[in-house]
């Protein structure tokens, strides 16, 4: 099979096309499906902090890069305030109205331990937990550690730059009264970032955020973290429109600015079913994409914007029978194409996770 491969940066290929027509950014929001898929039978959830008072610290694995410019570096370890990130899982969970009720248990399940055991909850325990606690599982923090790089480097104008960027390393375990073992068990990660400029290093250091108050503050964010995997979420993404050219497009353009999308949508859908030039055609579709893309029909998304990538190919003149690497540069028009379609199919591929786990709404979202 031929195939043609894409290479390079949207924002290059979109600053070339920027150079001689316009193309407009606009932000949308929709939502993506968690990594776990609960059954709508669980409405009730009890979140639970079962770490140790020695806690694991081979979770961290990433090491450091030397930067240039760098002029003094250090690295130090904590372990997390775990009942501050155990509050933090249970309030950003219930924030998400997902669940019928978030019961919160931040006292540490093993902290009164005389001798170390397994970090996973016996089948015996989460029975007695959910049954106590009147909920129909678990979701547990098992171990929180913090990574903390601190750098001090020079910038411009004589001034130092001193900046903390902390990683988080919570592992989270989810059980099932009835179920032996963990349903499911994640380790997501994430980093908060804090920097203070003055005259010297000294005192760029001394600025700085206090290891207490970092660790409080990477423990209470830590909290938060999981919750993109556990749940379904809103994201906020770029997209891209045409809105040059004749009076229509501009028309259309200013239509989108008014939040009126369904008379720009009659504006290009009239200069596709017109005798208009290829190029136009090809935005008219590409905007039109995006169009279905806001009205949530990922479906009519993806047959639009097929039909742009196909006036693109021949604009830009790709043989199809030719296995030959592109770049934005080389393919202005047939690179946009091809990375919009990427991202709706993305979004496509994701759907029917995303129902099934909004089923519980009725599909209501």
């Amino acid at each position: 099979m031929n195939k043609i491969h894409l290479t390079g940066l949207l924002a290059t290929c979109l600053l070339l096309l920027n150079a001689c027509q316009s193309i407009e950014q606009i932000s949308i929001d929709y939502m993506v499906p968690g990594d776990i898929s609960f059954p709508k039978e669980l409405k009730r959830v009890a979140i639970v902090n079962n770490t140790s008072n020695t806690p694991d610290n081979r979770m961290i694995t990433t090491t450091n890069k030397q930067e240039e410019g760098v002029t003094e570096e250090a690295t130090a370890y904590f372990n997390g305030d775990t009942k501050l990130a155990t509050e933090t899982l249970a309030k950003e969970i219930a924030n998400q109205n997902y669940f019928d009720e978030v019961i919160i248990c931040d006292s540490a399940l093993r902290a009164k331990d005389l001798i170390a055991r397994e970090n996973t909850l016996s089948q015996e325990e989460v029975t007695q937990l959910a049954t106590g606690l009147n909920t129909d599982f678990i979701i547990s923090l098992e171990n929180l550690q913090l990574k903390a790089r601190k750098k001090i480097q020079a910038v411009d104008m004589g001034l130092f730059v001193a900046t903390i960027d902390t990683q988080v390393f919570p592992t989270i375990k989810i059980y099932l009264p009835g179920r032996k073992g963990a349903m499911a068990t994640l380790h997501p990660t994430d980093s908060i970032y804090w920097e203070m400029f003055a005259i010297s290093p000294e005192k760029a250091i001394a600025g700085l955020i206090t290891d207490k108050e970092m660790i409080k503050e990477a423990s209470a964010f830590a909290g938060t973290v999981p919750v993109k995997q556990l749940l379904p979420y809103w994201m906020s993404a770029k997209r891209y429109y045409y809105g040059s050219g004749l009076a229509d497009m501009r028309d259309a353009a200013v239509y989108i600015k008014e939040d009126s999308w369904d008379k720009a949508y009659g504006i290009w859908k009239s200069i596709c079913d017109s005798k208009n030039s290829t190029k136009r055609k090809m935005k008219a579709a590409f905007n039109i994409a995006l169009y279905y893309e806001v009205k949530d029909n990922i479906e009519e998304a993806v047959r639009w914007i097929s039909i742009a990538k196909d006036y693109a190919q021949k604009i830009d003149r790709i043989n199809p029978e030719k296995s030959i690497q592109l770049s934005g540069r080389e393919a202005p028009n047939f690179y946009i194409t091809s990375m919009y379609l990427a991202e709706l199919l993305k979004r496509k591929d994701s759907l029917m996770q995303l129902k099934m786990q909004m089923n519980r709404f009725e599909n209501d979202f």
